[in-house]
């Protein structure tokens, strides 16, 4: 039985763009309030758009938001933006670990400034959050905990090319692992999402630099689609799931995967960390192959 987003309070970390951004946008045209918590005040040099410019957005929707300033390497923001949101809205219903950082390198082209930023945004940051929403979570109705995090699948292809990123982005998925154990009993769901295919956001054309590859993306709503349908699941029988965006739409009735294609005309690019097994893409959805080593 699917459950409704009206009047749902979800917390977004890094919803200033992409697909945090996104996904709020989808929360919000189901009937959600939003809060966009991210550092972005500014415009960025590189990536475009602020939290005040994604409330505009959002607003647009006739949803209500609240953009809050939050650098989630910080406890004491993250509290503060977590007392905000429930001053504002009366609680927190969803929690959306978003807020990433990637610099996809070898062990002897990472700087430990680096290490140590992907750690405290991505693993650190996840749990932090986590950690401070829990306690508005256990008191709310068909809790939901979306890590934006991949399958834990062991394979040293996925470490080898990149060590610090891959170690700072399957601690997300472990803290699915734990967490969604630790809560079960209170009913709060812990899952994880993670994108089959490159998706065409500002960062991660910083990381492609090709303008060519961008056509090879899809774009983030597939993700918000997926976001949504997870998110009205009855929160006590679903959860510690690892899910790879197409596949799980296919499993709930979806069939159309080139509506979310940036060119139809072209090949799509794998992303990092999808498994080799248990995860097959929906019928006529072609990959190519990922050479893990470059």
């Amino acid at each position: 039985m699917q459950k409704s987003l009206t009047g749902k309070t979800v917390f977004i970390s890094g919803g200033s763009r992409g697909i945090g951004l996104a996904i709020g946008l989808q929360c919000a045209k189901a009937g959600a309030n939003i809060v966009l918590a991210a550092k972005s005040a500014e415009p960025h040099p590189s990536l475009p758009g602020t939290i005040y410019t994604a409330a505009k957005e959002v607003e647009a929707t006739g949803a209500k938001v609240l953009p809050l300033v939050c650098d989630i390497r910080f406890e004491e923001q993250v509290e503060t933006a977590v007392k905000q949101a429930v001053a504002h809205f009366g609680g927190i219903d969803i929690l959306v670990n978003n807020a990433s950082a990637i610099f996809p390198k070898g062990v002897l082209e990472t700087p430990m400034k680096r290490f140590d930023l992907m750690h405290q945004v991505n693993t650190r940051g996840t749990y932090l959050v986590s950690q401070k929403c829990l306690p508005h979570l256990l008191s709310a109705d068909n809790p939901h905990v979306l890590n934006l995090s991949p399958p834990l699948d062991m394979a040293q292809k996925w470490f080898a090319p990149h060590t610090a990123y891959s170690m700072a982005k399957f601690g997300m998925s472990l803290c699915v692992l734990g967490m969604s154990g630790e809560f079960a009993e209170a009913g709060i769901a812990f899952n994880a999402l993670w994108p089959r295919t490159a998706i065409a956001t500002a960062a991660i054309a910083n990381v492609l630099a090709s303008e060519e590859a961008m056509k090879m993306c899809r774009n983030p709503q597939i993700m918000a689609d997926a976001a949504v349908l997870i998110f009205q699941k009855p929160a006590r029988e679903f959860t510690g799931n690892f899910l790879i965006d197409d596949t799980f739409l296919f499993e709930h009735g979806i069939t159309d995967f080139d509506c979310y294609k940036m060119d139809p005309e072209q090949p799509l690019l794998p992303d990092f960390f999808v498994p080799d097994e248990g995860y097959p893409p929906p019928p006529g959805v072609a990959v190519l192959s990922l050479d893990a080593g470059k």
